[in-house]
């Protein structure tokens, strides 16, 4: 039986990053444009050609280190903000006074923000703050005493910043718990598919096992008695102590990221055409069971008519084992437009009131993993009738497009 793994990538973070990525070369042509339009202020504009030379190389080269949080390394945020304070600083020596004390933009005007945000994005709100503080004291310094304007800007940027980092560690947060909530879902999924697989095959030969032991006596008896012990331990075990540890999860640079890994059955795997029901079902068919089904064939999708005929052959083995040996079993087929319909009756004395909840608080999960379990994960339905005494009927039901996890490859 093959493996498929299927990878699930999950990331808030990610969008930021490329808004960020945008911001920085929008906000470095802003800065330049600036210059352009306010010229005549500049004293010494050779500095400032210089500086944003500078300033566009570096916002350039620099882009793949703001794709993600692996690529943007500690060492480019300080370089990168050190770029941005150096703008600020030189702002005085490069423009007249009319321009400080009128309130013009530095040098890097609004580019400062993107350094500010990418240590939000990167290391949360105390990244952020941390990256704000040298950022406010430059341009306190750069204004040369606190106008309102200034400190206005000051902690606009701050407040933005530590938002925003604040933000991106509750959503970084949110993704881990969703990836784990992820893992437990499928790992659920796994031990219940692994329990109606024991169901059917191991725990029923325990079961025969203990029955034929029990009726031949002597050193049968001990092994009949060693095989029931064995039934309920792995009855308990299927119940409630299997766990996947085909399921991984974890917090990479590229957002969450949660592995599951399916089994990918040789016979049909994600790329074959759909099953004949019909096929599955036939060799269910026998002397004492009556096989109904129609003329032309019964398409599903290769998991949907393997785990449907699945719950036929648990319900005929509930039949089998509690109905009694002379019991008649009949299975009817309809393919209707919308849905698949197998029913599946006999003439038993039908199932006492209370019992499958009984028998469900015991560990015996027959009906409710091998019956219930497989037409819930295939999006459908299964009804159980069973009046005392006059047998027992139980109805599947199954969309042809199948809206249960089965059914998705």
């Amino acid at each position: 039986m093959a493996k498929q793994v299927r990878v699930m990538r999950m990331s808030v973070e990610q969008p930021l990053w490329r808004a960020l990525t945008g911001y920085r070369v929008l906000t470095m042509l802003y800065a330049v444009g600036l210059f352009a339009t306010e010229y005549d202020e500049f004293d010494r504009p050779g500095i400032a050609i210089a500086y944003y030379v500078v300033l566009c190389v570096w916002t350039f080269a620099t882009l793949p280190r703001v794709q993600n949080a692996a690529a943007c390394t500690k060492r480019f945020l300080a370089v990168d903000l050190a770029i941005a304070i150096t703008g600020i600083v030189l702002t005085p020596l490069v423009v007249n006074d009319h321009h400080i004390d009128s309130g013009g933009p530095t040098l890097p005007s609004i580019w400062t923000a993107g350094s500010v945000l990418a240590f939000a994005i990167k290391g949360g709100w105390r990244w952020a703050a941390l990256a704000s503080t040298p950022v406010a004291a430059a341009n306190l310094f750069e204004r040369g005493h606190p106008a309102r304007d200034t400190v206005h800007n000051v902690i606009l940027v701050w407040v933005a910043s530590i938002a925003i980092g604040y933000v991106v560690e509750v959503a970084r947060a949110s993704e881990r718990t969703l990836a784990r909530a992820l893992e437990i879902e499928a790992a659920t999924r796994e031990r219940e598919r692994l329990a109606r697989d024991i169901h059917d095959s191991v725990l029923q030969v325990l079961a025969m096992v203990q029955r034929r032991g029990a009726v031949m006596g002597g050193e049968a008896a001990e092994l009949g008695r060693m095989a029931g012990e064995q039934e309920v331990a792995l009855r308990t075990l299927v119940s409630g102590g299997l766990t996947s540890v085909s399921r991984v999860s974890r917090d990479t640079a590229q957002g969450a990221v949660v592995h599951v890994i399916d089994d990918e059955r040789d016979d049909g795997g994600p790329d074959d055409g759909p099953l004949d029901l019909r096929a599955l079902l036939a060799p269910y068919a026998t002397a004492k069971v009556s096989l109904v089904e129609p003329g032309a064939p019964v398409p599903l999708p290769p998991p949907a008519a393997r785990e449907l005929a699945a719950a036929v052959g648990a319900a005929l083995d509930n039949v089998h084992r509690h109905a009694g040996e002379h019991a008649r079993a009949w299975i009817l087929v309809e393919d209707e437009p919308d849905e698949v319909i197998v029913t599946v009756r006999d003439d038993g004395p039908g199932i006492p009131e209370g019992r499958l909840a009984q028998a469900e608080g015991e560990g015996r999960l027959g009906v409710a993993l091998s019956i219930r379990g497989r037409l819930r994960d295939l999006g459908g339905s299964a009804e159980l009738i069973s009046p005392p005494g006059q047998g027992t009927e139980v109805e599947l039901k199954v969309p042809k497009v199948s809206r249960g996890k089965a059914g998705q490859r």
